[in-house]
């Protein structure tokens, strides 16, 4: 009968855990997180990286536009899991004034990526990151980290590690109202009262 090891049962279980948390050692707690008010906001770093195609894309191609930056890579199990709903975020908002922009940390570059790219059928722009690109957003030390960006091109929120698709989406229609509705929906939502003291 074939008995594991402690550190075959050990290592399982990290696995495991890593496969839920994000695709890193980093200790960060996997939580919602909140759109940051307009003022406290910073803006986007930009960088200039290659498509598929071999043209340079520039993230301040976008202002104007709400995007999801997505820090990703093909052996992490949770940007396996978080890439369909960006597919249907994509189809469904683009008309909306919405782009989904992935930062391939894959160290064999294109090679990996083109067929996942085909596998997977995305339709949405993938560039190649590197390690400068990870320091200028934080450093970026867990996949994945995904950065909703407001149309100001500054960063509103950041999800660290596998986030769920209700949050993404939450914040990416947030993001998507007309800023005169934001101001309206403060007007008219009451403030909660304690009652009487």
């Amino acid at each position: 009968m074939f008995r594991p090891s402690v550190s075959v049962v050990l290592f399982s279980a990290l696995a495991l855990g890593s496969f839920f948390v994000g695709c890193s050692s980093s200790t960060r707690t996997v939580r919602a997180a909140s759109i940051r008010p307009a003022s406290d906001r910073k803006p986007a770093p930009d960088f200039a990286l290659k498509d598929a195609d071999g043209r340079t894309v520039h993230l301040s191609d976008y202002k104007g536009k709400v995007v999801l930056l997505d820090f990703w890579a093909t052996w992490c199990g949770p940007c396996r899991m978080e890439i369909p709903w960006f597919i249907e975020m994509q189809r469904d908002k683009k008309d909306r004034g919405f782009e989904v922009l992935g930062v391939s940390m894959d160290d064999n570059g294109w090679e990996d990526v083109k067929p996942f790219l085909a596998e997977m059928k995305i339709n949405y722009r993938v560039v190649i990151g590197n390690d400068q690109t990870a320091q200028i957003y934080g450093g970026v030390e867990s996949l994945p980290t995904t950065f909703l960006i407001d149309r100001d091109g500054k960063i509103a929120v950041v999800y660290l590690g596998l986030t769920s698709k209700k949050d993404i989406q939450d914040g990416v229609e947030q993001l998507l109202q007309p800023a005169s509705k934001v101001a309206l929906n403060r007007v008219l939502v009451p403030a909660v009262s304690s009652g009487p003291k």
